[in-house]
């Protein structure tokens, strides 16, 4: 190869040694660049709306669509403010005024602020059930808001703390209201209200932030491998110029851990997994890892192990079957499965575990499962009520449950009870299956109606499982 061809050769490798070079070094500044931010404007409305595009207004469901306008003859200042008139109870147009202003299109970066502020002032002193941000009807993942905010007659300016900030890096929902009439349940009266200089800013008064699971108490809870629980009451107290402000959190905002992730694991949504009998704690921060701040308040989930399922109902020609509960047959339409009757401390209803619909009752003195709005419940061609009872509780002597049937609830209704103890005794952590002829009920008469089914236990025992309510013959 002669001289000038190998000369060629080297300064062709030295260019492309040279570009490889450049290619990389170019790489590693582009890698040292910030990420690309989405819009940081601040205002949402002041004189007009700002940003939000051309489709931002979403009622809330069973809400009065046509509540939200500019008014241009009210405003804190400038010449508008958004006017909101909240309806009468009797409004056939729906019974109150609730929303979401979401932006049409990308969302905003707001790391660079700690609150949504805005002027408000009513037609009447009023308060509004629910101010806030982070509602898009699209997983609500950072969901913000205060409850019972009281509107007076004068332009005052109110403060919507953000959580954390550093979340919020494309948040589209930008304002959520709820509110309902003035008066007596029922009888509420309408009146409106006025939102100005809504936007985001950066508040140096807010401070000394106070996160809290669990509504911050430390709690426990029994249940099942398999079962998914949620992470409730969060919230973040934080202070503005010596006022704490409370804003209750979507759990997104916080950090979960669990102190034994072979027994239950934990989302960033909040949750639970439980995996495996046995203990776990879960437990909360805010914040980043260089400046979290432990959150008030626990879960300890309590984990039994796999669920034990009631008895697998026998099989029955349906015709024969009149079904109000249970997985092996068709149910009759049910309201639901808690009325939550005056003075009745119930809690709970139908849930499910590990694929299993089941119903629990918690602090249960009485309560029922009502069937007013089903077409008739017809059992008068039935002969028995089977029902199973699980006990979650060191039954004691004097336990008892009743089991109560009112048909035809109203001036015509007629009802009858037992007591289920006198069938077979309620055990501790078992299934026990009743079936009680329906002639025991005494004064029920008919069963063309089946309108409430009651369990009744005065308080003697607190927690049960139910399932398999079904009339047979």
């Amino acid at each position: 190869m002669n001289r000038i061809a190998m000369k060629n050769i080297y300064i062709s490798l030295f260019s492309f040694l040279l570009i490889l070079s450049t290619v990389g070094c170019m790489r590693e500044e582009f890698e040292d660049l910030p990420l690309a931010r989405y819009s940081r404007t601040a205002d949402i409305f002041t004189d007009n709306f700002v940003g939000l595009g051309s489709d931002f207004y979403f009622p809330f469901q069973g809400a009065k669509p046509d509540v939200f306008s500019v008014d241009e003859s009210e405003s804190y200042e400038g010449i508008a403010s958004i006017r909101i008139d909240v309806p009468d109870a009797n409004d056939p147009g729906g019974n109150f005024a609730g929303a979401i202003f979401r932006i049409d299109g990308s969302g905003r970066d707001l790391q660079d602020y700690n609150a949504l502020t805005f002027y408000a002032r009513a037609s009447q002193a009023a308060t509004i059930n629910e101010v806030g941000f982070g509602q898009d009807f699209e997983g609500d993942t950072y969901r913000a808001f205060r409850r019972n905010v009281q509107f007076t007659t004068n332009w005052q300016k109110f403060i919507i703390p953000i959580p954390d900030p550093s979340k919020l890096l494309q948040e589209r929902g930008v304002f959520q209201f709820a509110a309902g009439g003035i008066g007596l349940e029922g009888e509420e009266v309408g009146f409106s209200f006025w939102i100005d200089e809504l936007r985001f800013e950066n508040l140096s008064s807010l401070a000394q932030p106070l996160p809290r699971i669990a509504n911050g108490e430390n709690q426990s809870v029994s249940s099942f491998d398999g079962v998914t629980l949620p992470v409730t009451g969060t919230e973040v107290i934080l202070n503005a110029d010596g006022v704490d402000i409370s804003v209750v959190a979507s759990p997104a905002y916080f950090n979960f851990r669990s102190s034994n992730p072979a027994v239950a694991t934990v989302n960033n949504l909040g949750q639970v997994s439980i995996l495996s009998a046995g203990n776990s704690t879960i437990t909360a921060t805010i914040g980043s890892e260089e400046n979290e701040i432990n959150a008030a308040g626990s879960l300890t989930v309590n984990s039994n192990g796999p669920f034990d399922a009631a008895p697998t109902p026998p099989i029955r020609n349906p015709g024969n079957v009149v079904s109000i509960f249970s997985d092996a047959y068709n149910n009759v339409q049910v309201d639901n499965y808690n009325g939550f009757f005056e003075f009745a401390t119930t809690q709970g209803g139908a849930i499910n575990i590990a694929g299993d619909n089941i119903i629990s009752y918690t602090n249960l003195n009485f309560v029922s499962v009502n069937m007013f709005n089903s077409p008739d419940v017809d059992a008068s061609a039935m002969t028995h009520l089977h029902v199973d009872i699980n006990v979650r509780e060191n039954v004691d002597p004097g336990d008892f449950l009743r089991l109560q049937i009112i048909n035809n609830n109203g001036p015509t209704e007629t009802s009858g009870a037992v007591n289920l103890v006198n069938y077979q005794p309620l055990l501790t952590e078992e299934w026990v299956s009743y079936d009680i002829p329906l002639s025991d009920f005494v004064g029920l008469g008919e069963t063309n109606d089946v309108d409430l089914i009651f369990f009744i236990s005065d308080g003697t025992i607190s927690d049960i499982f139910v399932d398999n309510i079904y009339f047979y013959r």
